[in-house]
């Protein structure tokens, strides 16, 4: 069973998942209620669609299935996540974390572990992951600036640009770099904070604090 927010992106996963020769019970996008549908149909893997792995209550729904069908393996599809962002997952009962942009070869060998009882993660990842589940941070982390070390000098004033709303060529101009300069710059940036759009990346920006942290623009060149 295939759930996540976007229909599309359910519709388009689960349709791969059937011609490479699996049995897709539902492809769901439901606002609310995820839960609720997989309780219901109780597929053997569920494909857990989530935009925020950070979001407090981000996976209650995984919580809430494992409570009441504790066979299902629910696989979450997110961004690019933080260690602590797997670290919740896999605490609240996840089998795995698969990112959104992961090849259909990688989702189904995600799948395929899932169902048998392994972990259905990176190596990488979920070495991360299993070292913040047993050593916490003391301190809760400051997000903003822990986005703003992801970022270079140049990523941060563009991220402040999407911010205001410019577009790519409004950026080029204001920095003084190619469109097609200025366009790689926001993906990265896109590619680094973990979201699908600008808007996204606005949004995280303005609820993190981090545009506060950022400072004014200095000047594109004359």
């Amino acid at each position: 069973m295939v759930v996540d927010d976007h229909r599309l992106l359910a519709e388009a996963l689960a349709s791969a998942l059937k011609l490479r020769g699996h049995r897709v019970l539902a492809a769901a996008a439901p606002a609310a209620g995820a839960a609720d549908l997989v309780i219901a149909r109780a597929p053997e893997v569920c494909l857990l669609g989530t935009a925020a792995p950070a979001e407090p209550g981000a996976f209650d729904p995984v919580t809430k299935v494992k409570r009441e069908r504790p066979q299902v393996a629910v696989v979450v599809l997110g961004p690019v996540p933080s260690p602590r962002g797997i670290a919740a997952a896999f605490a609240a009962g996840a089998s795995g974390y698969v990112r959104h942009d992961e090849r259909i070869e990688g989702v189904e060998r995600a799948i395929m572990k899932a169902r048998a009882g392994e972990a259905a993660v990176a190596p990488q990842l979920l070495q991360g992951a299993f070292g913040e589940l047993l050593n916490p941070s003391a301190q809760p982390d400051d997000e903003a600036q822990r986005l703003l070390g992801m970022l270079t000098p140049r990523e941060v004033e563009v991220l402040v640009r999407v911010a205001d709303g410019e577009d790519t060529r409004l950026i080029a101009a204001g920095m003084g770099i190619a469109p097609s300069t200025a366009r790689t710059h926001v993906q990265r940036v896109l590619m680094k904070l973990g979201v699908g759009s600008r808007l996204e990346a606005a949004a995280l920006a303005a609820r993190t604090g981090l545009l506060d942290r950022a400072g004014p623009l200095n000047p594109g060149p004359a």
